[in-house]
This record gives structure tokens, C-alpha cells and sequence, in this order.
């Protein structure tokens, strides 16, 4: 029969903490502006520097690479110091290294942002497990508020780069060094759950590696590399591509921002909803469709049609990003099964993501035109669907343990 001590604790576990959602949403907040604020900005960086297409497309590679290099290390560096711990050190790294970018040197620019990809990947990896955690009856609601969060600064982020650099006369430098004030502003919200979760995170063991032999959890893994591979693109390359069908600078990072505000209805509801479905394939097809749509349009000429595809990019971005993180909830049995997989999903996910940007602006230099690369573009939206197909499922992925026993019985 269990005692008080563990009732309380059960009853801590779900009942929502205010402070916690509030640091969830905080860290989440800045998982995207140091990345999607450069888009805009990288004509004028390019310029700067005396960057060309390709090497200009490192600085949105550089941060995938540290996803793939640190995810794979950061349900292990939560086991041993605590999830909370840890993503409070993500943050203080990651207002370094956007300090460190913001200095307009070509060495600085590539090590700030090598930096806080580190930083930003550990708490990629770790928010689904605390999530599922501390709300595992909720799993689809709070991914829904946490890549909201997101998605809404990932906007802001995209939508006044320029104004800053422009209006307030901050240049490209002074307008990425605004994004460490938000770094500091969670780390300070995110203190107290540090006192409150350190020592509950940490000593549970698991077997690690145990799902790399797992079918499922490489869809899923695939599912979120594809979605990336195409988000990533997106925000590096968007603007440039409407900047030569005609829009301004500032109109191109506006559209931009429109993609990302697009996104947020899907962001929110997607997650609730496939929570409620034992089978997700039918979003799958939905985001497929809206996504071909969108691309389509970027092929065209005139402009006329260009709000209405930047939409449909949003809406399949926002939608297909935020099922892959509730997928790997979904797809897990409990909070540690769910951190591992999410560090063997953004891990690989995110080498297969960091290939994209450099790859799309050497396609465009070497053929200086925009096709090959949009058709690059869709071919990796036609993985998402496939990888997507299987990934749905109602299933649940298998440790190579589980196989053995499973085997042997």
C-alpha cells in the first residue's frame, strides 16, 4: 500500500505546475529566434563578409550539426546531472554563443553558431521527456503550448530582424545580440525548477542504444530529419528566393514571418489532436499535400499568388514539426524511453537536416537558378510522407532488450 510520501508525489506529478509551464514555454521560446533571425539577415551578411551562396548556407548548417552532435549525449548528460541542471546550462551557452556570432568577424560568426546549436540541442532533446514526465496524461496539450512558443518567436525572430537592423541602426551583428537578452530572461525564470527537479531527474538507467535496431523509431527519425531538412531550408532561403521574384528586403522577411505565424494554429492544435487518434497517418497526408501546394507556388514568376504559398509552406511546416515532436511521445512507453529516442531522432535527424541549407545554396551557385533547388526541396517533403506513413502507426518502438525477451519467450 503506498504511503503519503508517495501519494504526494503522485499528486505533484499531475496536478500542472504553474512555474514549470511557464519555464517550459520560456526555454521553448528560445529554441528558434537565433536561428530564424538570420534568414533576413543574410544578404546583408554575405555582403559584409564577402560570403558566397554556400558559405553563407553554413551559418543555418552550423546549428543543425550541433543538434546531431549533442543530441545523441543529452539523455545521458540528464540522467547524470538532472534535466533541469542541464537545460539551465543550454541557456547560459547559448546566451554566450550568440554573443560570440554578434561579433562581426567570419571566425566569431561560425563559432557563435556553432555554439548555440550545442546549446539549443540540449534542450531539443530533453523538454519531451520532462514533459512526458511531468504531464503524461498531456503529452499532446503541452507539445501543442511548448511548439507554439516556438513557433511565435521563431516569427518575431524572422519578422523584425530587418527593422532592427535597419531602423534601430544596429546593423546585422547588433540585431542577432538581441536574442541573448531572452536566453537570460529563461535562465533566470528557470532557476527555481533546478532546487525542485535536480534530484528527482537524475540515477534512472536505462539501455542506451536500444532503439537504433528499432524500425519505428527510425521513422520517427526519419520523420523529424525530413521535416527539418525542409523547415531549415525554408528559413535560410525563403527570403532570398522572394527577394528575386521581386519583393523587397524587408517584404521578403515579412513573408517569412508569415510562414512562421501560419504555422501556429497547426503548432497548437496538430499535437492535441493526434493525441486524441491511435493512428496520426491522415495528418501525414494533410501536411503532404498543403506542402506540395506551397512549394508549387515558389516556381512561379509573379508574386500574385506568393502570400498564398508562403501559407500553405507555414501551415505544413507548423503542423508537420510539432506532430514529429508529439510522435515521439507518442511512439514511447515512458519518460526515458521518450528522451532516448528523441536524442537518436534529432541526432540523426538533425545531420540529415544540416546537409539542406549548404546544399541548396551550393545547387543555386552552381546552376544559378531556383528549380533544381525547390526540387530538391519537395523530393525531401515526398521522405517526410513516407518515413510519415510509418511513423503514424499505432505502435510502440522496441529496445533491443524488449526484442530479446520478446524472442525468447
Amino acid at each position: 500500500m503506498p504511503d503519503n510520501n508517495d501519494k504526494i508525489q503522485s499528486s505533484s506529478i499531475r496536478t500542472p505546475n504553474i512555474l514549470l509551464i511557464v519555464g517550459i514555454v520560456i526555454i521553448a521560446a528560445n529554441l528558434r529566434p537565433a536561428i530564424t533571425s538570420v534568414g533576413p539577415l543574410i544578404g546583408e551578411i554575405r555582403t559584409d563578409l564577402n560570403l558566397s551562396n554556400g558559405q553563407a548556407g553554413i551559418i543555418t548548417t552550423l546549428p543543425l550539426i550541433g543538434f546531431a552532435v549533442l543530441s545523441i549525449l543529452a539523455p545521458r548528460l540528464g540522467r547524470r546531472f538532472g534535466n533541469t541542471f542541464v537545460m539551465f546550462s543550454g541557456l547560459i551557452v547559448l546566451t554566450i554563443g550568440i554573443l560570440i556570432r554578434s561579433i562581426p568577424s567570419i571566425a566569431m560568426l561560425y563559432i557563435g553558431t556553432a555554439v548555440l546549436g550545442l546549446a539549443i540541442a540540449v534542450c531539443n532533446v530533453l523538454l519531451p521527456g520532462l514533459i512526458k514526465q511531468k504531464f503524461p496524461t498531456r503529452v499532446g496539450m503541452m507539445t501543442g503550448i511548448y511548439s507554439t512558443a516556438m513557433g511565435v518567436f521563431a516569427a518575431i525572430a524572422s519578422g523584425i530582424s530587418v527593422p532592427l537592423a535597419k531602423g534601430f541602426n544596429m546593423s546585422w551583428s547588433g540585431s542577432l545580440a538581441v536574442w541573448a537578452a531572452l536566453a537570460v530572461i529563461a535562465a533566470i525564470l528557470w532557476l527555481p525548477q533546478i532546487r525542485q527537479y535536480r534530484n528527482k531527474n537524475g540515477g534512472t538507467k536505462i539501455e542506451l542504444g536500444g532503439l537504433w535496431r528499432s524500425p519505428l523509431a527510425w521513422q520517427v527519425t526519419l520523420f523529424l530529419g525530413f521535416t527539418s531538412l525542409a523547415f531549415y531550408i525554408t528559413v535560410a532561403w525563403l527570403p532570398e528566393i522572394l527577394i528575386d521574384r521581386g519583393l523587397s528586403v524587408t517584404a521578403a522577411g515579412w513573408m517569412l514571418s508569415l510562414a512562421q505565424l501560419a504555422g501556429l494554429p497547426a503548432s497548437f492544435t496538430i499535437p492535441m489532436l493526434a493525441d486524441r487518434y491511435s493512428d496520426q497517418r491522415m495528418f501525414i497526408v494533410i501536411i503532404t499535400i498543403l506542402y506540395i501546394f506551397g512549394l508549387a507556388g515558389l516556381f512561379l514568376e509573379s508574386t500574385t499568388w506568393v502570400a498564398l504559398s508562403v501559407i500553405c509552406i507555414g501551415l505544413s511546416q507548423g503542423a508537420s514539426f510539432s506532430l514529429a515532436l508529439t510522435l515521439i511521445g507518442l511512439r514511447a512507453r515512458n519518460p526515458e524511453q521518450v528522451s532516448e529516442l528523441s536524442g537518436m531522432a534529432q541526432s540523426f535527424g538533425y545531420s540529415l537536416a544540416a546537409v539542406g541549407p549548404m546544399l541548396f545554396g551550393y545547387l543555386r551557385d552552381f546552376t544559378h537558378s531556383w528549380t533544381l533547388p525547390l526540387i530538391l526541396l519537395i523530393g525531401s517533403v515526398l521522405c517526410l510522407f513516407l518515413a510519415g506513413l510509418g511513423a503514424g502507426r499505432n505502435l510502440y518502438v522496441t529496445s533491443d532488450a524488449e526484442r530479446t525477451r520478446s524472442t525468447t519467450k
